[in-house]
């Protein structure tokens, strides 16, 4: 095996938010050197890593230059340029999650067309090149509305996401490749990471309970373990193992689904790297998501998934009407709680529902712990000077 640890290896990463910064927390604990590359000169990773490089993750030459300085080469974001990552792949860097799974999972038309491919439960699809062949299609009757629209790539935290409810609501969809999907009705947005390195090892954390904020359609709490049955867990689990092993990716692999009111699982959408269902772990699980990442990029042996403790996860989104130099308004009044823990993730900027960090709240109680997240949450405010 290679010597990782206070060696002259490099761990490059693609993406210098607060996915990487949290990642560099568990390099630094095993002293792996990490270099790396983001557009903002004031990325969350930029003062913290062992080397900063400012360059565009969708440009082929700053990916490319990027990766040949570096022996291992990971991402925290999928929005990367692919080309660049074939190219490395083919003169023998080492690239997880692969290049082929980054390219599919990145591409919301080509995921969808995988999951069918491969016997992947998930709500039926149409794919559009732009917004006139879809309003084509609506016009012969090939959809119904209501259905869900998104854009088919550089969608995030609810943007390029909208329900179509209305012939208006065409008219307001940015013009560009998209997927349109039946509208499904559940009961329960859940999600699974699993784990797997290059020696095929593979393990899934619990079952996760995501809760979203209507209007802005990003999440507001993360609840582990999930409040189901446990059938329908193992039934979660068991469809999230398949996905991971129908894509055999290297990395983490979060798995998004729907609990319809039958019971059913169905598959939204996958994200190949550590991802905001999993934050919880760092407080509540033995080992944490952004470890776990390290270890299935590194061929590490894989860690325990299983929680310690209830764990649940509040975003601290910045406030709507605030925009500029951030302040958390309480949250010095939050600490005072028992099992609260804050994470800020490092943007002096805030905007109108920008993720700005989060807070774990642990308890052997889990409805004791959502009655302590929902205080929490009214009672931090992310705010402007």
């Amino acid at each position: 095996m290679k010597n990782y640890f206070s060696s002259d290896f490099k761990l490059g990463v693609l993406g210098g938010g607060q996915l990487g910064r949290m990642l560099l927390v568990e390099t630094q604990k095993y002293d792996i050197y990490t270099s790396i590359l983001d557009a903002s000169p004031e990325a969350p990773c930029a003062q913290i890593c062992n080397e900063f490089h400012v360059g565009n993750l969708l440009d082929f030459d700053a990916v490319y230059n990027f990766g040949k300085k570096v022996d291992v080469l990971t991402i925290e974001i999928e929005h990367v340029n692919i080309d660049a990552l074939y190219q490395l792949e083919k003169e023998g860097l080492k690239i997880y999650p692969q290049p082929a799974v980054i390219e599919i999972i990145q591409h919301k038309g080509k995921q969808k067309d995988f999951f069918v491919a491969n016997n992947i439960p998930t709500s039926p699809h149409k794919r559009f090149l732009n917004k006139q062949e879809l309003m084509h299609a609506f016009q012969n009757n090939e959809f119904e509305i209501p259905c869900v629209w998104k854009s088919a790539q550089f969608g995030y935290d609810g943007t390029g996401v909208k329900i179509i409810r209305s012939v208006d609501d065409i008219d307001n969809i940015t013009d560009n490749e998209c997927i349109v999907e039946n509208l499904i009705p559940f009961k329960n947005e859940l999600a699974v990471i699993v784990a797997r390195n290059f020696n095929g090892e593979i393990k899934t954390y619990p079952v996760v309970e995501m809760e979203f904020h209507p209007e802005a359609n990003q999440v507001e709490y993360v609840i582990c373990p999930a409040r189901i049955d446990e059938n329908v867990a193992k039934k979660a689990r068991e469809i999230a193992l398949h996905v991971a092993k129908s894509f055999k990716h290297v990395g983490l692999l979060a798995v998004e689904m729907f609990q319809t009111e039958t019971n059913e699982i169905l598959i939204n959408e996958v994200a190949p790297r550590t991802h905001n269902s999993g934050h919880y772990s760092i407080e509540a699980s033995y080992t944490n998501q952004f470890e776990q990442h390290l270890r299935t990029v590194l061929n590490l042996p894989l860690g325990n998934t299983a929680s310690k403790v209830a764990g649940i996860m509040v975003n601290l989104v910045g406030e709507e009407g605030f925009t500029g130099d951030v302040v958390y308004k309480n949250i010095e009044k939050a600490m005072q709680i028992d099992g609260v823990t804050p994470h800020i993730y490092g943007k002096k900027i805030t905007k109108p529902f920008r993720k700005m960090g989060h807070v774990t709240i642990v308890d052997k109680d889990i409805a004791k712990a959502r009655k302590t997240a929902q205080k929490v949450k009214e009672t931090i405010k992310v705010i402007a000077k």
